[in-house]
């Protein structure tokens, strides 16, 4: 009767112990450097981030000209406001493939990669934003039979 209530306590206990969370570290390269890859739609971000004044470059240019519109330009703040890292780390990154707003979605994840790796402890506000996220909408394929994905070509009665 005993080894069965040893087993049993046994099994209360392991039902208990929760399985630990894992654990995150800092990855940084030999220049103090993050690096993360960001991705939306057909667009690739390789993004670094480093301490610096706030500086964002995109494919070596400003990201003021290379994201004219200003509603681009405040989805790549995104994560850096949320964490409230706004003007504290340089960013640069090369972004290719897809168009302007897939760009810089993928910059946005980028960054938010390379934040959680620089400060790990950051994770848990950018997850909850929804930016470490890989957004997986894509263009729908084109079927045959049709002009586009679900377009039909016209139809003739006579």
């Amino acid at each position: 009767m005993s080894d069965t209530m040893q087993s049993l306590d046994q099994l209360a206990s392991l039902k208990t112990a929760s399985p630990e969370a894992p654990k995150y570290v800092k990855k940084v390269d030999k220049y103090g450097r993050a690096y993360a890859t960001g991705k939306r739609k057909d667009a690739v971000a390789r993004v670094w981030i480093k301490p610096g004044a706030g500086k964002i470059t995109v494919n070596t240019r400003e990201v003021e000209v290379y994201f004219a519109r200003p509603v681009l330009r405040m989805l790549i703040q995104q994560p850096l406001v949320a964490a409230s890292r706004s003007g504290q780390y340089d960013v640069i990154c090369t972004v290719a493939g897809g168009g302007l707003s897939g760009q810089a979605g993928a910059v946005r994840h980028g960054i938010s990669k390379a934040l959680t790796n620089f400060e790990p402890d950051l994770r848990g506000v950018l997850k909850k934003g929804g930016f470490l996220t890989r957004d997986s909408r894509t263009v729908e394929r084109k079927k045959y039979g049709r002009a586009k994905a679900r377009k039909s070509f016209q139809f003739s009665k006579r």
